[in-house]
C-alpha cells in the first residue's frame, strides 16, 4: 500500500525535494536529459524509502536513524550535476575544453548508475523479504509498473545522453557497459559494508559511501587502463572520459588511498593464512604472536607506501622524481610558509586534543557539545590555510585522511602495541552515531571539510565553494548545536531534539561569516562575485537539512551546501 503524498512527506524529504528542485531550476536546456534522469531517480528513491520504512528490516542499520534512502540516493548525482552546470558556464566562456565537460558528464551518469543499481537491488530485496514472510504475498501491479517504468525511462534517457557524446553505436554500448559495471559494483559493495559492519550506518549513509567509493576507484581504474593498456580501450572513450589533466597532488592522494585498500586486503589474507598454518604450534605464546603480527603489519604497510603506491603514481602521471621526493620538494618550495603552517597545526592539535581529552574523562559536558569544539578547531586550522596555502592544504588533507585510515585499521585489528591505546583514546570522543566496530565521526568531519576543496580545483567562478565544508560544519553546525542546547525551546518535531532557535543561529552565523569572508577573499586572489540571494537559499536549505535529517550530517550537509553554491 503506497502512502499518500501528504502522509509520506516528512521534513527531511521536503528539504531534499527542494534541494533537487533548486538544482534543476538552474539547468541550461542542454542538460535537460540529466534533469529528467535526476527527477526519476528522486521519485524512485522516495518510493523505495517509503516501502523500506514500512517493510521488514533489510539490514542491521545504525540505531535511531531513519533509512535515509532518498537523501543517500540523490546527493552524489546532484553534486555531479551542479558541477556540470558550473563547467557548462566555463565552456560557454571558452575557459575549459570539451573533454573536461564530457568527463563530468560520465561522472554524473556513473554516480546515477550506482544509486539506481542499489535502488533496484533494495526493491528486489524488499519484495523477496515480503514473499518469504508471506508466501501468498504478491506486490501490487502498480508497484511493479512504477518501478519498472522508472528504470526503463532512466535507461532510455541515459542512452540518449551518452549517444550525444559518442560518434558510433559501439562507443555508446561501451559506455553503457562501463555504467553497468558501476551499478553492479555498488550493489556488491553496499552488501559487503552493511553485512561486515552492522549497526554502523543507515542505508542512506552506506549508499552515499558506496557510490562515492565506486566512482572514485572506478575513475582510478579507468585512468590506469588508459595509461597501461590503451589498445584495450576505445581511444574515443579514453580521450573523453579520462583524458583530462590531473594534478600531482590529486594523483598522490589517489595512490595513497589505493595503496591502503590493497594493503588491507593483502594483510587480511596473509594473517588468515599465517593463523591457519600456526594453529598446530601451540607452544608460541600469545605475546609473541602479537609481536610477529605487528611486524608483518608495519613491514607490509611500509612496503606498500614506499614501493607499491608510488609505482602506480609514476605509471599514471609522469613524475620526474619519486613521489615521496616530490612531496618534499613541494613542501620546501615555500619552506617558511608551509613549515610554519605545519608547526601551527601540530601545536594547535596537541593543545586541543590534550585539553579536550582531559575534559571528556573528567567533565559532565555532553559528548555532542564536546565534539563541536573540534568543529571550531577545524575552522581555526583550515580557514587560514585555505586562504593563503590552498594547494598545500589539499596535500595535508590527503595526509590526514591516510593517517586516520591507518589508525582506524590499527584500532580495529588491535595491532600491538598501539591498537588498545588508540581504541581507548578514540572512545573518549564517540557518541551515539559511532559503534565499537567503526568510529566514523572524525572521518566525516575531515571529509566534510576536504571534499568541497578537492572538488573545486580547476575552474571556479564561485569564491565560497571551497569553504562549503568549513562554513557549514565548523560554523553553522557548531552554532546550531550550542545555541540550541543552551537556549532552544521550540522544537522542529515532537520526537526530535533540534530546535528552531539553534537552526536560526546556525543560518545567521554562516551568513555573518560569509559577509566577513567575501571582502577578505576579494582582497586576496578571488575576483569572482557571489550573489546574496542564492547564497541565502543555499545557507537556509543546508540549515534546514541539519535540523530535520537523522543521517550523519557531517557527510551530507557540506555536499548539499557545495551543490547549491555551484549554481
Amino acid at each position: 500500500m503506497v502512502a499518500s503524498p501528504l502522509t509520506a512527506m516528512n521534513g527531511e524529504r521536503a528539504v531534499v525535494f527542494f534541494f533537487v528542485f533548486r538544482v534543476l531550476s538552474s539547468l541550461p536546456l542542454s542538460l535537460l536529459p540529466h534533469a529528467l534522469s535526476l527527477s526519476l531517480l528522486s521519485v524512485f528513491s522516495l518510493f523505495v524509502e517509503i516501502r523500506a520504512d514500512g517493510s521488514l528490516s533489510l539490514f542491521k542499520t545504525r540505531p535511531g536513524a531513519s533509512s535515509g534512502i532518498m537523501l543517500g540516493a540523490v546527493t552524489l548525482p546532484t553534486v555531479m550535476l551542479s558541477k556540470l552546470i558550473q563547467l557548462s558556464r566555463a565552456f560557454s566562456l571558452q575557459q575549459i575544453e570539451i573533454g573536461e565537460l564530457e568527463h563530468m558528464t560520465m561522472q554524473f551518469w556513473a554516480a546515477s548508475a550506482c544509486c539506481c543499481g542499489v535502488l533496484i537491488f533494495l526493491s528486489i530485496l524488499m519484495w523477496c523479504a515480503a514473499y518469504n514472510k508471506n508466501p501468498h504475498f504478491s506486490c501490487s501491479v502498480w508497484d511493479a509498473k512504477f518501478s519498472l517504468s522508472c528504470v526503463i525511462l532512466f535507461s532510455v534517457v541515459c542512452c540518449i545522453s551518452l549517444a550525444t557524446i559518442s560518434h558510433t553505436g559501439f562507443n555508446t554500448a561501451l559506455k553503457l557497459l562501463w555504467l553497468l559495471c558501476h551499478g553492479f559494483a555498488a550493489v556488491k559493495l553496499i552488501q559487503h559494508l552493511l553485512n561486515t559492519f552492522p549497526c554502523c550506518a543507515s542505508i542512506g549513509e552506506a549508499l552515499l559511501l558506496t557510490s562515492g567509493l565506486v566512482l572514485y576507484f572506478g575513475d582510478m581504474l579507468a585512468c590506469t587502463i588508459s595509461k597501461v593498456c590503451r589498445l584495450l580501450v576505445s581511444p574515443e572513450l579514453v580521450s573523453i572520459r579520462y583524458g583530462i589533466k590531473r594534478s600531482e597532488i590529486g594523483i598522490i592522494i589517489q595512490g595513497v588511498l589505493l595503496g591502503l585498500l590493497i594493503f588491507s586486503a593483502v594483510f587480511k589474507f596473509v594473517i588468515h593464512l599465517w593463523e591457519y598454518f600456526s594453529r598446530a604450534d601451540n607452544s608460541e605464546s600469545r605475546k609473541n604472536k602479537e609481536i610477529r603480527r605487528s611486524l608483518i603489519f608495519f613491514a607490509s604497510l611500509g612496503f606498500t607506501m614506499i614501493v607499491v603506491s608510488p609505482s602506480w603514481m609514476m605509471i599514471v602521471l609522469d613524475f620526474d622524481v619519486h613521489p615521496i621526493l616530490w612531496i618534499f620538494q613541494f613542501v620546501l618550495s615555500e619552506p617558511l610558509k608551509r613549515l610554519s603552517l605545519c608547526i601551527y597545526w601540530l601545536g594547535l592539535i596537541y593543545a586541543s586534543v590534550l585539553r579536550f581529552y582531559n575534559i571528556s574523562k573528567n567533565s559532565k559536558i555532553e559528548r555532542i557539545l564536546l565534539r563541536k569544539y573540534y568543529h571550531l578547531l577545524a575552522v581555526s586550522m583550515f580557514l587560514p590555510a585555505l586562504i593563503y596555502q590552498p594547494k598545500f592544504l589539499d596535500l595535508a588533507f590527503g595526509a590526514a585522511l591516510a593517517i586516520f585510515l591507518v589508525l582506524e585499521i590499527i584500532r580495529v585489528w588491535r595491532i600491538w602495541p598501539l591498537g588498545q591505546l588508540v581504541h581507548q583514546f578514540m572512545s573518549a570522543f564517540t557518541d551515539h552515531r559511532d559503534s565499537d566496530i567503526l568510529i566514523v565521526s572524525h572521518f566525516s568531519l575531515l571529509l566534510g571539510c576536504a571534499l568541497p576543496i578537492w572538488m573545486s580545483s580547476g575552474f571556479n567562478d564561485r569564491p565560497l565553494i571551497p569553504f562549503a565544508g568549513i562554513l557549514s560544519l565548523g560554523i553553522g553546525d557548531t552554532m546550531a548545536s550550542m545555541v540550541g542546547h543552551k537556549y532552544g525551546v521550540l522544537r522542529w518535531s515532537k520526537t526530535g531534539k533540534k530546535t528552531i532557535e539553534g537552526t536560526a543561529a546556525g543560518i545567521v552565523s554562516v551568513l555573518a561569516a560569509c559577509s566577513i569572508l567575501l571582502p577578505l577573499l576579494a582582497s586576496t586572489r578571488y575576483i569572482a562575485t557571489q550573489h546574496w540571494f542564492p547564497l541565502l537559499i543555499a545557507v537556509t536549505t543546508s540549515g534546514l537539512l541539519e535540523a530535520y535529517t537523522a543521517q550523519l550530517d557531517n557527510a551530507f550537509i557540506p555536499l548539499v551546501f557545495y551543490s547549491l553554491l555551484c549554481l
